[in-house]
């Protein structure tokens, strides 16, 4: 298994000579601080469930689709939630086209091990009939630049894109009530997800190097890290999943550390993010009252015209 989402070969004596340096002086080749995210920015798309993410260089694009489908066997009341991954060539010169690599599924993984596994998204409110017909949620992940820290960028990606998903309204019919009906969004109003808290994923990199350690890592040093660890928690302080890649082993006393200093991170990414879907929520409502407010003016001079009466 790959454990670096970085090309680890390109880096010179004097580029890793410089992280040194910054380092020894509680400092980063950006003027960071060990514990600071680079800026971020949450954009959202014309379709609903379609989020972009830039943490500084980094640029991830998530969308969300749903389809129905038939349930597992052994879970016959839960809909589905997976996680695919797109690593594009023109993001980094490592990444290959075709078929995913390891770093690929290495991302999908962590990703999905913190969304699934803390049962974020309520699965259960995905049935539609038991044993025969559930939603399956499909999240893509493009990367689209690899400036360092994927994970962070794809999760926060992963759960703004989530927040902002519809899917349509269902009906069941028929003498047995077995016939399903989808209802458009003209006909019916479609409904939110059932999210009951967000995983923040917060990646740190260990440096053997005085012992150094940082979150949020650069390209640059994803490849002079010795090590890395991502955390994924929510606003509660829950600990929904632990992921250690590569590098030597860490003391629990650092282990612990990251997790108390991941906890406040992730109390203020969760804050940032909901805030970013707020506005574009506010953008929506005010772009369409202001289609409807000119639609009504339209007609009324078409009225006045004599055009329409």
């Amino acid at each position: 298994m790959e454990h670096r989402l970085a090309n680890t070969s390109h880096l010179t004596l004097n580029q890793k000579k410089f992280i040194e340096t910054a380092l020894l002086a509680d400092l980063r080749t950006d003027g960071r601080r060990p514990f600071d995210y680079r800026n971020l920015t949450i954009k959202f798309g014309k379709e609903e469930g379609s989020a972009e993410v830039q943490l500084g260089q980094t640029h991830v694009m998530a969308i969300i689709t749903a389809q129905l489908v038939q349930p597992y066997r052994d879970r016959p009341n839960d809909g589905t939630l997976s996680i695919f991954t797109e690593f594009s060539p023109m993001a980094d010169p490592s990444f290959e086209p075709g078929r995913p690599g390891e770093s690929a599924v290495e991302l999908g993984r962590v990703i999905d091990r913190g969304l699934r596994e803390s049962r974020a998204v309520d699965t259960e409110s995905l049935c539609v009939l038991s044993g025969k017909l559930v939603w399956a949620i499909r999240v893509d992940l493009h990367i689209l630049d690899n400036g360092g820290n994927l994970i962070d960028a794809a999760n926060i990606a992963a759960l703004a894109a989530l927040l902002t998903f519809w899917r349509p309204e269902i009906s069941l019919g028929g003498q047995d009530s077995q016939e399903v009906t989808v209802h458009p969004p003209e006909e019916r109003e479609p409904l939110h997800l059932i999210i009951h808290h967000l995983p923040i994923a917060v990646t740190f990199a260990f440096f053997n190097y005085e012992s150094s350690v940082v979150i949020d890592p650069t390209h640059e040093e994803e490849a002079f890290m010795g090590g890395r660890m991502t955390a994924t928690i929510n606003a509660n302080g829950d600990v929904c999943a632990i992921q250690k890649a590569g590098g030597e082993g860490v003391l629990q006393s650092v282990i612990m550390q990251c997790l108390r200093i991941a906890s406040v991170k992730a109390g203020s990414m969760t804050e940032k993010i909901k805030k970013a879907v707020r506005f574009s929520l506010y953008e929506t409502v005010f772009e369409y009252l202001s289609c409807s407010l000119s639609l009504e003016k339209d007609i009324s001079a078409l009225h006045n015209s004599g055009i329409i009466k």
